[in-house]
């Protein structure tokens, strides 16, 4: 069974969606690993501030149905793929890791190319896989972090508590029906 690694963001009710990202991937897989939560600026472009964490889980899902979960997620927070509408993100899955495959999946690479590069994901995943190994060059992520020049793209860890944090009512907005999985797999 990998282990999988999900880089969650968002810059629009940014803790309603994050904790959303936590209930739904919790009531799908279980038992969740979570780093703390990250504010930070968005790297090269004016997208506002987001919040940023990391999750680890175990699946039995292959790749392919693992990538178009997340996108349903997203899309039932109101998340748009469209190429246009890019300064608004309510809710971001991105798939980091799984286990330690390499390669293509749908428009993407595994591991992500971008995990050394971004701070808002580079540690919240040494936070909590920090001796995991870079499928590709064998580098843990702990020491790949402490290299990290830090001051290029500041952190702010923030109190936001995830494990079962009941929703304010404010959070608790309408959405979509998430795609139930269970029909697909079987």
């Amino acid at each position: 069974m990998p282990r999988v690694y999900i880089g969650v963001g968002s810059n629009t009710h940014r803790a309603a969606n994050i904790r959303a990202a936590v209930r739904e991937l919790s009531a799908c897989f279980g038992i969740l690993t979570l780093s703390s939560v990250y504010e930070s600026r968005a790297v090269g472009s004016a997208q506002g501030v987001f919040y940023n964490l990391v999750i680890g889980l175990d699946t039995v899902l292959p790749l392919p149905l693992l990538w178009r979960y997340l996108h349903q997620i997203e899309q039932a927070y109101g998340r748009v793929r469209d190429g246009v509408s890019g300064e608004r993100f309510p809710l971001d899955l991105d798939l980091l890791l799984y286990g330690d495959y390499v390669g293509p999946v749908n428009d993407r690479f595994v591991p992500r190319s971008d995990i050394e590069q971004f701070a808002f994901v580079l540690c919240p995943l040494a936070e909590v896989a920090g001796e995991a190994r870079h499928p590709q060059h064998g580098e843990c992520y702990r020491t790949l972090w402490q290299r990290f020049d830090k001051q290029r793209q500041p952190l702010r860890r923030v109190p936001l508590a995830l494990n079962g944090a009941p929703l304010s009512p404010q959070e608790a907005r309408p959405r979509q029906a998430v795609w139930r999985l269970a029909g697909d797999v079987g």
